[in-house]
């Protein structure tokens, strides 16, 4: 589910239970908001208000540390290309079928994206990405080292580039832990019988409703936000792929 449709559901859901909170308040008897009922709503209410937002500080939090993670990891694997690119390099011409094979790579990842689900699909004669790290692999293996120099080089291209397969299955492992929905479902429900009760304690005039409105949108804003970073490669809030275009500029130099 795209992350502004999450945040938008959650500003319906509040204005909602806003809106509940206000038609309740008036069909009630005087005497059920009286000053002793709206301390005790107060009260009562409090304790889900520090739920939510410990709730919410820790969806916040879990979100910005994927996001971080998947930037490290994304400037990590333009690095080991590189790496794996001169490594090569300095090895000699027998290795230019796999440097073009990485770089093919690398072009096949910015024009898919970086994500779970394009890294594996395969489309047309397209492999994937998988297949493409396992060639460059198997080239590498084939390599014939005359002097212990090349052997050296030949070793230490293939620990780069088995560092590279494992970032790519670590992607696809982890690719689809999103958002702890259920989490987010429970946040929400507290949320909404907050704005519920606010609605059943404030008059309903245009500068109450205003700033409820503007808090609903406010806590719909944090709630996008988690949902965006929690997923890093896409969205609005992604991870840029400027270390990638960085690294293509120079593979295959000599």
């Amino acid at each position: 589910m795209g992350s502004l449709l999450v945040g938008g559901f959650v500003f319906v859901f509040l204005s909602m239970a806003t809106s509940i909170g206000l038609v309740v308040r008036g069909r009630l008897p005087d005497h059920h908001l009286n000053a002793e009922s709206k301390d005790v709503i107060r009260l009562a209410t409090a304790v889900v208000g520090t739920l939510s937002a410990l709730a919410l500080g820790l969806l916040i939090a879990s979100a910005k540390s994927s996001y971080d993670n998947a930037e490290v990891e994304m400037r990590t694997a333009a690095a080991r290309v590189l790496l794996l690119d001169r490594v090569m390099a300095q090895y000699g011409p027998e290795t230019d079928k796999a440097r073009q094979l990485l770089r093919k790579l690398i072009e096949k990842r910015l024009s898919r994206g970086w994500t779970a689900e394009t890294t594996d699909e395969t489309s047309g004669n397209a492999p994937g990405e998988y297949l493409d790290i396992e060639a460059v692999q198997a080239d590498l293996r084939s390599l014939a080292p005359r002097d212990a120099v090349q052997h050296s080089l030949q070793a230490r291209a293939l620990e780069v580039s088995g560092m590279l397969a494992e970032t790519h299955w670590l992607l696809v492992e982890s690719g689809k832990e999103g958002l702890p929905w259920a989490f987010l479902t429970v946040l929400v429900c507290w949320l909404s019988l907050l704005f519920a009760t606010f609605g059943l304690q404030a008059p309903a005039n245009p500068t109450v409703l205003s700033i409820l409105l503007v808090c609903a949108l406010s806590v719909a804003g944090a709630i996008f936000l988690v949902s965006d970073m929690a997923n890093p490669y896409v969205g609005l809030i992604r991870v840029s792929d400027a270390p990638l275009q960085f690294a293509i500029e120079r593979l295959g130099k000599p």
